[in-house]
Formats: C-alpha cells, sequence, structure tokens
C-alpha cells in the first residue's frame, strides 16, 4: 500500500536527526520525509503523482524499525520444551522441584530432562556435583542450565550417555571444558557450552531427539514477538543449524519474512576457520538474498565474570588458582597472534567478525589483534574491509577506551543487562571494585565508538525482555524492575555506577542507525530518508517525554516493514 503519515512526531534519525510530520511511501520505499508544505508543494509540482492513502497521526511518535544486533533466534525456538526451574537460592528446593517433576513425567515420556536456570551463586565458591542431581533422579540424563548460559550442572546419566569420563579431553581446556575432582573425574559442572558437542551423541545413545526442529513454524513465535516489539532486523550471533536459514528463505519465498536478517557462524580457532568461511558462504549462496544474509563468523574469546572465566588484566580474586600455581588471570581462547591471523583471512575472504568477550585482558587482546591487523593490511596495500564487532565488553581497561574508534571497531551492549539480571554473581571472582566498573560505554562512545544494542535472549525464558524499549528502560535507569538490587546496599537498586546510564539520543541511534551499519543494511534501513525502504514503527508514548522507569511501558501500536504493516493497527489504514 502506498500511504502518507502525517500529524507525527517522526523522528528520522538521519544525519542531522530531523524530527517532521510527514512521511510518505511509495513501493515500500520513503519518497518524502519534511514538513506538510514540502509534500504538497512536491506533489503539486509532479506530472502524475501516485495516489496514497492519507494516516492522520494525531500527534503520535515514528521512529525506524529497531535493529537487534546481537540476539539467538535458533536457541530461544529450540528452547520452547525446556522446563523452568523456580527461581530460589535454595539448592534443596530446586533439587526437591527436579525430583518431583521427574516422578510426573516417567521416563518413557521424557527420556530428557532440561532445566533452566539456577542462579550463577547458587554455590557461593563451591560447584554444582553430578551426586547431587544423581540422589533425585539416576534413570535419565538430566541437565540444568546456570542463568549465564556459559555453565551448567548434569548427572551421571548424562555424562554416561554423552559418553564422557576422565579420559575424554577437554575441547578448549580452561574454557569449554568439564570441572573435574583431583582423580580426573568430570564432577557434573560443565563449561562454556561444552555439552553442544556431545548432545548429539546422548540422543543416539538414548535412541530420542528432542522437540527441536528448525521450520517456519517453530521460529513463528519469536519472529511474531520482535515483530510487535517493532523489530525489523536482527544479527544471529550463532548460528548451528542449517534449517534456521532454509526455514527463513521459505518464510521469505512465501513473502512472510518480516525483518532482515544476518548469521554468524562459530569458529574456534585459525585451524578450522577456513571450514567456518567455507560454510558460510555456502549457506549465503543457497540462501541469501535481498532479506537474508551470512556473512559473519563468531568467536568466544573467553568466558564469563559470573563464572570467572573471563580473561582479566589483574588477578581474579580467591576462590580457584592455576593447577600450575601461576596467577589467576582468567581464560582467554587465542593469543593475540592467532587472532590477528584469523582475522587477515577473514579480512581476504571479506567476512565480518563478532567477537564475545567481557574480561579487560581479552578487550585489550582483541583490541591489538584488530590493529595488527589492520596494519598487515595496509602494509599490503590491501584494503581492510572486514567489520569487527566486540560483543559484551563488560569490564574494560580506562586507557584502552579510545581504542575501538581509532580502529573501526563497533561496540555491541545488551541494554537489559544494565541493571541487576545478573546480580552481584561477578564480585567474588573480580571484587567490588572492577565489579562497579561494569558495563560502562560513555567514555568509548565520547571518543567516537559506535554502539549497537541488542537483546542477546537465548531462551523463551527471557525471551519478552528481547523487547527494544524495555532495553531502553533498563539502560537509563541502571534498574532492573525484574532482578533488582538489594536497595539496602544501592539505593534505589540502581547498579553502580549511575552515571553509566545511557541517553535516550544513543539508545535509539544504537538500536537503528548504528545496528544497520553494523549489518551493512545503512544504504535502505536505520533511518527515515528518501530512497530507503519503509521501516518504522508507530509508538503509543513520546520515549522521550516519558520517565526513564516508563520506557518499558511503551509499545508500537503499528509497526511497519518494507511498506507492510506486520503488527498492529492504525485508524485510516
Amino acid at each position: 500500500m502506498n500511504f502518507l503519515l502525517t500529524g507525527g512526531v517522526i523522528h528520522t534519525q538521519d544525519a542531522t536527526n530531523r524530527v517532521v510530520d510527514t512521511l510518505a511511501v511509495v513501493d515500500g520505499r520513503i519518497v518524502f520525509a519534511g514538513e506538510r508544505d514540502g509534500f504538497v508543494a512536491m506533489r503539486d509540482a509532479a506530472c502524475a503523482a501516485p495516489v496514497l492513502r492519507e494516516i492522520n497521526l494525531g500527534g503520535r511518535v515514528v521512529v525506524p524499525g529497531f535493529i537487534d544486533s546481537h540476539t539467538h533466534p535458533e536457541m530461544v525456538s529450540k528452547s520452547a520444551w525446556h522446563t523452568r526451574l523456580p527461581w530460589t537460592d535454595d539448592v534443596t528446593e530446586i533439587l526437591d522441584f527436579v525430583r518431583d517433576y521427574a516422578a510426573a513425567h516417567p521416563r518413557e515420556e521424557m527420556p530428557f530432562l532440561y532445566f533452566e536456570y539456577y542462579p550463577s551463586t547458587l554455590f557461593g565458591d563451591g560447584q554444582p556435583t553430578k551426586e547431587l542431581l544423581d540422589a533425585v533422579v539416576s534413570d535419565r540424563p538430566v541437565l540444568l542450565q546456570d542463568f549465564s548460559e556459559h555453565a551448567s550442572w548434569v548427572n551421571s546419566k548424562a555424562l554416561e550417555y554423552m559418553g564422557v569420563n576422565r579420559d575424554t579431553p577437554d575441547p578448549v581446556p580452561g574454557l569449554e571444558m568439564f570441572v573435574r575432582d583431583e582423580q580426573g573425574e568430570p564432577t557434573g559442572h560443565l563449561l562454556e557450552l561444552v555439552q553442544l558437542r556431545f548432545m548429539d551423541t546422548m540422543y543416539r545413545n538414548l535412541g530420542w531427539t528432542p522437540p527441536e526442529q528448525m521450520t517456519p513454524e517453530t521460529l513463528e513465535t519469536f519472529l511474531s514477538f520482535l515483530a510487535k516489539s517493532g523489530v525489523t532486523a536482527l544479527f544471529d550471533a550463532m548460528l548451528a543449524d542449517e534449517d534456521v536459514v532454509k526455514s527463513l528463505a521459505e518464510l521469505d519465498r512465501r513473502g512472510e519474512l518480516n525483518l532482515h536478517y544476518e548469521g554468524a557462524l562459530r569458529f574456534r580457532s585459525r585451524a578450522d576457520l577456513p571450514a567456518a568461511i567455507a560454510r558460510a558462504q555456502r549457506l549465503n549462496a543457497e540462501y541469501g538474498g535481498d532479506r537474508i544474509r551470512v556473512n559473519a563468523l563468531k568467536l568466544f574469546l573467553d568466558g564469563t565474570n559470573e563464572t570467572g572465566n573471563s580473561a582479566v588484566l589483574e588477578p581474579m580474586c580467591g576462590g580457584h588458582s592455576p593447577a600450575d600455581g601461576a596467577v589467576d588471570l582468567g581464560e582467554i581462547q587465542m593469543d593475540v597472534a592467532e587472532l590477528h591471523a584469523c582475522l587477515e583471512l577473514c579480512n581476504r575472504e571479506r567476512i565480518d567478525v563478532h567477537i564475545h568477550l567481557v574480561g579487560d585482558r581479552a578487550f585489550r587482546t582483541a583490541c591489538d589483534a584488530v590493529a595488527l591487523a589492520r596494519a598487515s593490511a595496509a602494509e599490503a596495500g590491501e584494503s581492510w574491509d572486514t567489520q569487527v564487532t566486540f560483543a559484551h565488553c563488560e569490564l574494560v581497561d580506562p586507557e584502552d577506551m579510545h581504542r575501538p574508534a581509532e580502529l573501526g571497531i563497533f561496540i555491541n551492549w545488551t541494554p537489559h543487562w544494565s541493571g541487576g539480571y545478573f546480580g552481584e554473581g561477578a564480585i567474588a571472582h573480580l571484587g567490588e571494585d572492577r565489579w562497579s566498573r561494569m558495563y560502562q560505554f560513555n567514555q568509548m562512545v565520547d571518543s567516537g565508538a559506535m554502539l549497537t544494542l541488542a537483546s542477546d535472549v537465548t531462551t523463551r525464558y527471557e525471551m519478552e525482555r528481547a523487547a527494544p524499549l524495555f532495553g531502553m528502560q533498563v539502560a537509563s535507569t541502571r534498574v532492573d524492575p525484574d532482578y533488582p538490587l538489594d536497595g539496602n546496599r544501592y539505593p534505589g537498586s540502581v547498579r553502580p555506577a549511575p552515571e553509566a546510564s545511557l541517553s535516550r539520543e544513543l539508545l535509539l541511534a544504537g538500536y537503528t542507525t548504528h545496528g544497520a551499519k553494523q549489518l551493512r543494511i545503512d544504504h535502505q534501513a536505520g533511518s527515515l530518508e528518501v530512497g530507503k525502504l519503509a521501516h518504522l514503527a508507530v509508538l503509543s508514548d513520546d520515549l522521550f517525554a516519558v520517565e526513564p522507569g516508563a520506557l518499558g511501558d511503551i509499545h508500537c501500536e503499528a509497526v511497519v516493514f518494507e511498506g507492510r504493516l506486520i503488527s498492529g493497527t492504525l485508524p485510516g489504514w
């Protein structure tokens, strides 16, 4: 439908951040963005102006469609069958729940039990053990997911069916690994999604597969929620199942794909990088198009601050130390030289790189590698084409804050983490001072870095937190309404430091223009400008007028993708 929006407060997010009252759309593209008088003059001067349906917005606010630049549609969709644990710090309560659930769902009905989540701080300085779970369920595999998503807890049957024992090597010692006792036996505590390498073996041994097939229908719940929330583009930060892009391509063929999709495949080392590049190129050739692209790779450079395996510049605080007695600086997947080599190859293949990193040593290592790779390209007379994004960047040394701007690195943050979502779990490993310096981005932005924003949701459990306006609320207040910090320790439940809150102008840019640049779709999305596709959201309230704590209450009354109404409605549509 060709249409004319009038009487609105339309944030174009163009180079000068113009706010206009009129927007005209023809054949899915914007043909005018300005004041109504200007449109009338343009129409009157045209020889054969198209007929437009006029819709009076009645003062409503319009923004470009939001871009979620790091999320997990595959993981969210595959988690639909998982069972939610009660949220408690009482281990006995969790074990009782698991026992009762198993009794109500016999092995014949559910050969494998998957629960989410237990708090990362559940065991304090200790760790979960298989024996605790064996005491409540011993007839089948059981897995409980840590709230951080970077650790899990399994029983003996799970290890048995995975084929894991004391002789099984850790894929990446210190990171992707099985925690072991003094005799080398796996304890039942798993780190950094190591189980993903062994799940197929477990399913084969069980003679059973979980209901996780990726189809257009199984993706629908999450994609519909994103559409309702105003999201018109996303970056899939760990594409594993090829049926995801196959299903998206089928939706596209039907004319039912209502967003732009960019997928990233995981690699772990320089050795497996060529295979990952080849697979991405094949998937892009088979399924890529105007709305689907697979041209990025994902690397986990370190672990998490909550599990104590992030890579840090100063030693971890107590709790554990390396077996050789060395100072504990956490864990890192590769050194500067190897990452430099990986980036060089990616640049030659013109493929983008998305790096998970949370510790300040990981941040510095990655900056050093990017600097070397860019210098190598310049010395060889080659252009630098790879876009590098650092995801999370939770702890950054002040001396490194200026480097992303200098190196052209995108900084990707999950704004709904800005409050108390992960609580005080990292304090045990980092200490109070470093914990209070986490989640601070204004200095990087002030130096010229581009901040993109994302939900990073991984399960149905947290799907509703993917709403960008909810993320804006938490990032602007440093308060999580669902997971508030102790008000006795932190006045108003505000996470230190209050001055690290992000402005609404930055939040809107991070979810629109900046995200479009990260996904390389800024020529057609991210702002409401002539020639670009009409991706937009009509809001129930003015995000610049409501109180910061009310941003999450704003909803999208209507969402448009390529000129088509994909969610909500408007009078006169």
